[in-house]
């Protein structure tokens, strides 16, 4: 099992992604939040194919297109952290932190 939690940023939307390795290549996916975005987002990529997300390109990713259609702000890092946790639940690297961090 792989977690991941999600700062958001200015909306102050905390998401708890959790990703864990099914039969095969399957993956599953849940994500606690008080968003009702992601919670959307969320029911739509709850069973996840391991190649389909990690070896596919932006237009076709399920997940990206999940977000296209649930998530109004574009920037949302949630999207990215799902990969992310698939990535590293199906040892495809390593589990590292990411940041963003503007300068002043």
């Amino acid at each position: 099992m792989t977690g991941l939690i999600v700062n958001s940023g200015v909306c102050g939307f905390i998401s708890r992604i959790t990703v864990e390795k099914e039969k095969g290549k399957n993956i599953s996916v849940r994500i606690e939040t008080d968003c009702e975005m992601v919670r959307n987002f969320s029911r739509e990529i709850a069973a996840l194919e391991m190649m389909s997300v990690a070896f596919t390109n932006f237009l076709n990713n399920p997940v990206y297109k999940a977000a296209a259609g649930h998530l109004r702000h574009v920037a949302c890092p949630v999207p990215s952290a799902v990969i992310k946790a698939v990535e590293v639940e199906s040892g495809l690297c390593l589990p590292r932190e990411v940041s963003m961090k503007f300068e002043e």
